[in-house]
């Protein structure tokens, strides 16, 4: 069984055939999904989707591109969505660089990361991470939210999704509580860096995540990327570890249900049986 822990079957990429698409997921192995909100506008779709189906969860957050939705009303009311059953992370939130040049405007976003941050650690959630061309403000920020956090042993802080730095600040991550989220990128022939992390942490520290309808694996790079060919993410960290698919989706599996302790606790599937 695969545990999908970031995707966007919210986007419009996926409005010709979402239902059938979805429906499809669980007999291909497919057996949880988080769907991850981006915007207001988005995580309440996430939280929709969850409604409607049974394997997907939702995660309430803001991504730093789209900040300018949040002021105190609207943190007030993302706050409130975390209490509801089948939320199960906040995020996806960080911090984006590449995309936002400006200092002021960066600034804006550092201080929605912390307060994103904030509302994980008071609700007792994971936290979603998004990081692009961010690295070293990104470390700051979360090594001061781990020295302020009460839990100061926790090993399930959250997720540094779509990861893209050094092997070494990825170890540092892992050091803090976090996983690193690894997706289709893994199967890039220029994702050095990305398959040395993959080789040099712990598999109990990888997620699978595909990011959807982004960053599709080889042999569909450039394509519509959904949840389906999370096995050739599975068969590229498999070979890196120098273990079995079987091994990477059994650990991976595990890592999630650890991480996203309300899946545990709403779910009642037995996770031993096949799809």
């Amino acid at each position: 069984m695969i545990f999908e822990t970031h995707a966007h079957y919210d986007d419009e990429a996926f409005d010709a055939d979402r239902e059938e698409l979805l429906s499809s997921l669980p007999g291909l192995g497919i057996r949880r999904i988080v769907n991850v909100g981006a915007s207001i506008r988005t995580t309440k779709a996430s939280l929709a989707l969850a409604e409607q189906y049974d394997e997907i969860y939702a995660a309430v957050g803001v991504h730093p591109e789209d900040i300018t939705d949040l002021n105190e009303e609207s943190f007030a009311w993302l706050a409130q969505q975390t209490r509801l059953p089948k939320v199960v992370a906040v995020g996806e939130t960080g911090l984006d660089y590449y995309w936002e040049k400006e200092a002021a405007m960066q600034e804006v976003q550092r201080y929605w990361f912390r307060r994103q941050l904030a509302l994980a650690e008071e609700s007792g959630l994971p936290v979603i991470v998004h990081s692009r061309e961010a690295a070293a403000d990104t470390m700051e920020i979360i090594r001061e939210a781990v020295r302020n956090s009460p839990q100061k042993t926790s090993d399930r802080r959250g997720v540094i999704h779509c990861y893209s730095y050094s092997p070494e600040q990825a170890k540092e991550y892992v050091k803090m509580g976090y996983y690193i989220g690894i997706g289709g990128v893994v199967t890039f022939q220029n994702a050095r860096k990305l398959k040395e992390t993959a080789e040099q942490i712990p598999l109990e520290r990888i997620l699978l995540e595909t990011d959807s309808p982004y960053l599709a694996p080889k042999p569909y790079r450039g394509k519509r990327n959904y949840s389906g060919y999370l096995p050739y993410v599975v068969k590229q960290i498999a070979q890196l570890k120098g273990v079995t698919t079987d091994e990477v989706e059994r650990v991976t599996w595990e890592n999630a249900m650890h991480l996203f302790t309300k899946v545990k606790e709403n779910d009642t599937d037995d996770p031993s049986a096949g799809s």
